[in-house]
């Protein structure tokens, strides 16, 4: 049975990328040897690292002011990383609370410096985003998380603020088109839209660097990894090829703008559903739905063992939702094909 899955992440890739990644496995590059064993100073996967850096640039649309990096320590090392490299020692920085990933960063922000937190949704326990609060240029910076994989919120207007912008895009990156140049620092860890756990792609312009005053230790500069071009130690050689496979899919089947298309299609077919269907309700504002975590729970408590019966018969996988929402979580990223979600349209229908 073809299994359908919802995951949040690590989440599902492209099936071309799992079989051109397992062929690496076995002989990367006609060499007689693993790419996991091969060195990340050969030129065949330095070459990899170039084109992973390069294809980032492209897919977004900016230019050589911005640099390219493929670090460890998931999104939750940036929650350290980008006060240290941003936050003056003298100064604030403002942050936007949308769920429990941006809470996440405002607590190692504050390990940091001085952190206002400009707007929260958090009393109501983050169903909206906020919108009614202003950043001025007081602060060293403004961060917002742009996608909110628990909640199934989402930011669908970036605000206009007078200081840099940082964004987590974790889990929506690369799946809407957005003037990626209105963000001076953007972040995310792989394992949602772009490749597989255990690298996390960075994007920081670099005239913004080596302005905080502070002695930053070394593997929590920017600018180090920057002259290293992202192997300032031994870099996570899988799943950054994986990642690599996973975009160069993406640019190859219309890019960010295609894939956007596809995204709206598959969130509107499963939106109107539960809109449509007195046996469900959404759990976010109608305003700022996620179009890649749908968010949503039973009206009636007492059809739950059949739905999910009824589920996990069609081959559905990871539907639960998180424990802080309940309820279900349908997570519809790029790779997930609209005859998947159609899977489980047709189930809610039976209920």
């Amino acid at each position: 049975m073809k299994k359908h899955n919802f995951s949040a992440g690590p989440s599902i890739l492209p099936q071309e990328v799992f079989q051109k990644a397992a062929e690496a496995i076995l002989d990367f590059n006609g060499m007689g040897l693993s790419l996991l064993e091969i060195s990340h100073r050969s030129k065949e996967f330095v070459a990899v690292m170039d084109e992973a850096r390069a294809i980032v640039k492209r897919l977004m649309n900016l230019g050589d002011d911005y640099e390219v990096l493929y670090l460890q320590g998931g999104a939750s090392l940036q929650f350290l990383m980008v006060p240290m490299n941003l936050l003056t020692e003298n100064g604030k920085a403002a942050y936007l609370d949308t769920g429990t990933w941006a809470a996440g960063a405002i607590k190692e922000a504050k390990k940091i410096g001085n952190v206002d937190v400009v707007a929260s949704s958090k009393d109501a326990n983050y169903s909206f985003i906020p919108k009614d609060y202003t950043v001025g240029s007081e602060y060293d910076y403004f961060h917002c998380t742009s996608n909110n994989t628990i909640f199934g919120t989402q930011i669908k207007e970036f605000p206009h603020v007078d200081t840099l912008m940082a964004c987590d895009m974790s889990s929506d990156i690369f799946s809407r088109q957005l003037d990626f140049s209105k963000f001076d620092l953007i972040y995310a860890g792989a394992q949602k839209n772009m490749g597989p756990a255990g690298t996390t792609l960075v994007v920081v312009k670099k005239d913004i660097l080596g302005k905080t005053g502070r002695n930053i230790p070394t593997y929590l500069d920017y600018a180090v990894h920057i002259a290293k071009e992202s192997m300032a130690n031994t870099p996570p050689v899988f799943a950054v090829y994986a990642s690599y496979l996973t975009l160069k899919h993406l640019e190859d089947n219309g890019g960010i703008a295609a894939a956007e298309q596809k995204n709206n299609a598959k969130a509107k077919l499963l939106y109107d559903e539960i809109d449509r269907n007195p046996n469900f309700q959404g759990v976010a504002a109608v305003e700022d739905r996620s179009f890649m975590n749908v968010t949503f729970t039973l009206t009636d408590e007492s059809k739950k063992e059949a739905f999910d019966n009824a589920w996990k018969a069609a081959g559905i996988s990871g539907l639960n939702g998180h424990r802080s929402v309940g309820g279900y979580r349908a997570s519809i990223y790029n790779a997930m094909p609209i005859e998947s979600v159609q899977v489980l349209v047709d189930v809610m229908k039976s209920i």
